[in-house]
């Protein structure tokens, strides 16, 4: 197989199927052979990102990945997705051990809202994602460059949005009242322009319940779109034979 990606999943396993479903529904394929060709690694047993940056856990999670993308650049993968907000905290060390490209996902989102809540016009992006990945400010870099004032929800609304992904998600309960209270309290209490999905289990919320009409920047399927153009464009470079496939 050649011209395949690898999706690094399993932080947490009902986010990486989503991500896969997002990604083959932007494919838009009308038989087999229009999908795209990739492995995902559902390595699940990944320990917890959030309770080692917190420091609660001496179980580090950088090991399990390291393993991941050596087999995956062994494997001979043209570009790698980490499809977990938090994990990008390690992405520097990661990409230091391969030469194959791993996308960087929160660099990725924040451009693409760039695009469509430009920071002149919509500054304020509440942001919701794991106490992790807010103590390693991993999207603080990429907003104070694009012009966003990130804004952090207070101790009691973090604990609703750690809630929806500890408690609801990662446990395979989906409640669209209290993610639609946590979205309404970025939007009307914190006066936030636009609400970033900095975690991918929020993201399955979104799947399932999308909401257009609401400013949302949902950073798992900015990772979807950018994989797919990235996809494409290697499928282009292929020997025209190739494309020829049967059904």
């Amino acid at each position: 197989m050649k011209n395949f990606f690898v999706v690094l999943g399993g932080m947490g396993t009902l986010a990486t199927e989503s991500f896969v479903r997002v990604l083959d529904r932007l494919t838009g394929a009308r038989r087999d052979q229009d999908f795209l060709d990739y492995v995902v690694f559902n390595h699940a047993s990944v320990p917890d990102r959030t309770e080692f940056i917190l420091g609660r856990s001496k179980d580090d999670p950088f090991p399990y990945l390291a393993e991941d993308v050596r087999q995956a650049t062994a494997m001979g993968a043209s570009f790698m997705v980490m499809a977990c907000n938090t994990a990008h905290q390690i992405l520097p060390r990661l990409q230091a051990l391969t030469p194959v490209p791993i996308l960087d996902m929160p660099q990725a989102t924040i451009d693409w809202a760039n695009k469509r809540y430009p920071a002149q016009t919509h500054p304020r992006m509440g942001y919701m994602g794991t106490e992790g990945s807010r103590h390693a400010a991993i999207y603080q870099g990429p907003a104070d460059r694009a012009g966003y004032l990130l804004v952090d929800p207070d101790q009691a609304l973090q604990d609703r949005v750690s809630a929806l992904i500890y408690d609801d998600v990662k446990e395979g309960r989906l409640d669209r009242d209290r993610y639609l209270g946590v979205l309404d309290a970025f939007l009307n209490d914190y006066h936030c322009d636009s609400v970033l999905l900095g975690c991918t289990e929020l993201s399955v919320l979104n799947e399932a319940y999308p909401m257009p009409q609401l400013p949302i920047v949902d950073s798992q399927e900015v990772l979807a779109r950018v994989t797919l153009d990235r996809a494409q464009a290697l499928r282009d470079l292929k020997d025209p034979d190739s494309s020829a496939a049967e059904r």
